[in-house]
């Protein structure tokens, strides 16, 4: 039993291309705001304008990758990429956490020295790029504001945070200017850092968990297993495979034991059966396969590894 959804292909070219442009212009609007960054960060002295500046490079570039892919992402799959291109966006996300772990160990190289003798960073300067910063995150933040994708839901919420961050420099740049508290701009640049890091390990945990092909989501996997043992004559299931392309469009495959002859006709209704038990959990790929009373099953030589539900069916019986 093959079924594809074709639906997502179609129906919405402008509104892919409104998407692809609203993600453009936040690109370039962060981008070039990062090359100033970098450049105020050295001119005002401060490491936590630096530290902000690795920040907001690490979501220059999740932008720069998510207008890339939004616009490759929907290239269909070819005979030799028969999934088509949906993975590319994890591989996107892997190279952008090293390079964001590089940047903030970098970070944290200059800042933790400054504990011990920090320097008084220029603070007109600071307030001036602070506000700068708040203006053109929120901006950009609210040119994606309308946005639907994931994408630009989760670059959306970078850019908040990233409006947030230039509120703390903004606070600590105007208490420097009062007091005399130069030990204020390391502290700030390694508590931003470690909420960098903090984020990028979980962030490419997860992404490495999909790229070895892990159950996206235990409860999603056994509710499917549940569902498709719930079904009249369906003795037992197993190797049950269940994956992700990109964590959003999953893939599932599965052996289904019946346990009664069976004709063209009961074959139909069960594979209807089938089909209206997992159009729920919206697979874009499902492969079913059925094996009658009898039958030895294909892959046996991982059988035993594979499944789960056999025991228990072995002690009822």
């Amino acid at each position: 039993m093959h079924h594809h959804d074709h639906s997502h292909h179609h129906g919405e070219p402008s509104a892919h291309r409104e998407d692809s442009a609203r993600i453009g212009w936040a690109f370039w609007l962060n981008f070039i705001f990062t090359i100033i960054e970098f450049l105020g960060g050295w001119l005002t002295n401060s490491v936590a304008i630096m530290a902000d500046a690795v920040h907001d490079l690490g979501d220059s570039l999740s932008i720069g990758l998510a207008w890339y892919l939004s616009k490759l992402g929907h290239k269909a799959s070819t005979e030799k990429y028969t999934y088509g291109f949906k993975r590319l966006s994890l591989m996107g996300a892997m190279i952008n956490g090293v390079i964001l772990v590089i940047g903030s160990i970098w970070v944290l190289s200059e800042a933790i020295p400054r504990l011990y003798n920090p320097e008084m960073p220029m603070t007109e300067g600071m307030i001036g790029l602070a506000i700068l910063g708040i203006l053109v995150n929120g901006f950009a933040a609210y040119k994606l504001h309308g946005g639907h994708s994931m994408n630009e839901k989760v670059l959306n919420w970078h850019l908040i945070e990233d409006a947030m961050g230039w509120v703390a420099v903004l606070v600590v740049a105007i208490v420097l200017h009062f007091v005399k508290w130069p030990i204020l701009d390391p502290i700030l640049s390694i508590c931003f850092t470690l909420f960098i890091l903090i984020n990028v390990v979980r962030y490419v945990v997860q992404t490495m968990s999909l790229f070895l092909q892990g159950v996206p989501d235990l409860a999603t996997r056994n509710a499917i297993s549940n569902a498709l043992l719930g079904i009249q004559h369906v003795e037992e299931i197993h190797h049950v495979h269940f994956w992700s392309l990109d964590g959003e469009q999953h893939v599932l495959t599965a052996h289904v034991v019946i346990n009664c002859a069976i004709d063209n006709k009961k074959l139909r209704l069960l594979k209807q059966e089938v089909h209206a038990r997992l159009s729920p959990f919206g697979l874009a790929h499902t492969t079913i396969e059925f094996e009658l009373p009898g039958e030895p099953c294909r892959d046996e030589s991982d059988h035993l590894h594979a499944h789960s539900h056999h025991h228990e069916h072995e002690e009822i019986r």
